[in-house]
């Protein structure tokens, strides 16, 4: 995200939010909802689809930085405080926005990564978050397209039809972009959660089929999520040869059709795509599923955005 601004106005908000509400949707979700007065010009409820927003968690001593709201350098504020008292700054996809008389309120969907090892600040606030506590939360200004923001990669444009795949930490994008999309979208979604209990409600159009892929206790990810899509597009094969050491990757990939983070050059194109693919989760299962389907079968490099959302054994930061 950039500090970029569209005529007079930043194309973000900077909101200090409050936590409204906490709910434990499923054994490995939390659902924290935010309110405040700061959120008011916050998003675009109908048009927020995959729309990524920072959340800033408070440092060891609780005590959120004095962030400077004034002006539309968000980053260079947040800069600004030392490293110690500035705490933690994470990416997430917002579940739900609404916007009543009352005020705004927003829905983020934690997954809650809680094992020794693997657990972050983020994690850490969400399991014990309570009514009350107060985040600083970045996120696109009403209005605002897209395209201006920069925070939001679901570009169908005339596709006939979507794949939409993810695991656990794509699967609120997933259900938002669902949610938001034309009711006579046609298409599938493939979604890898840790268990069956974390299948959770989607109000998808009647024309996209949702698959969800809980994994066994201890399974890796992309087990159920490779296959899946690859035997949907016909490769099932490819899928069936998958082993763990198959999806490791060295680097975080994200590749939209627009925009390339291995430097590739993207073939321009005014032909109208048959098909759209996004694809976003653990980096070394979409790497995975990028070289099937680019290299192997063949799919337009501009039809598909990739995104690395995490890596395995890497703390994420930003």
């Amino acid at each position: 995200m950039s500090a970029e601004t569209t005529t007079e106005r930043p194309t973000y908000v900077l909101a200090r939010a409050e936590v409204r509400g906490v709910e434990r949707v499923s054994p490995n979700f939390v659902r924290v909802t935010f309110g405040g007065d700061d959120l008011g010009d916050f998003g675009t409820p109908g048009d927020v689809f995959d729309s990524r927003i920072k959340i800033v968690f408070p440092p060891a001593s609780g005590i959120l930085p004095d962030l400077d709201r004034s002006t539309g350098d968000w980053w260079g504020s947040f800069l600004a405080v030392p490293e110690a008292d500035r705490g933690s700054m994470r990416t997430y996809s917002v579940r739900d926005l609404r916007a009543t008389e009352a005020g705004t309120e927003l829905d983020v969907d934690f997954v809650l990564h809680l094992a020794p090892g693997l657990s972050g600040p983020a994690s850490r606030w969400a399991d014990a978050a309570a009514v009350g506590q107060e985040l600083f939360i970045v996120g696109p200004r009403r209005g605002v397209p897209a395209s201006a923001h920069g925070g939001a990669e679901y570009e169908p444009g005339s596709a006939a039809s979507v794949v939409l795949a993810g695991d656990e930490t794509a699967a609120p994008a997933i259900a938002r972009i669902l949610e938001d999309a034309p009711r006579d979208l046609r298409g599938v979604a493939f979604i890898e959660v840790p268990s069956p209990a974390d299948v959770l409600r989607i109000d998808a159009p009647e024309g996209v089929e949702v698959h969800w892929l809980p994994r066994d206790l201890g399974e890796p990810h992309g087990v159920r999520l490779i296959p899946a899509v690859l035997g949907y597009l016909g490769d099932a094969d490819a899928g069936e040869q998958i082993d763990v050491k198959d999806i490791e990757s060295e680097d975080l990939l994200w590749e939209t059709p627009d925009y390339s983070g291995l430097g590739e050059e993207i073939a321009a194109t005014d032909a109208p795509a048959e098909r759209y693919f996004w694809i976003a989760g653990e980096s070394g299962v979409v790497t995975t599923l990028r070289r099937h389907l680019v290299k192997d079968l063949g799919v337009d490099r501009g039809q598909v955005a990739f995104m690395g959302y995490w890596r395995h054994g890497v703390a994420m930061r930003g």
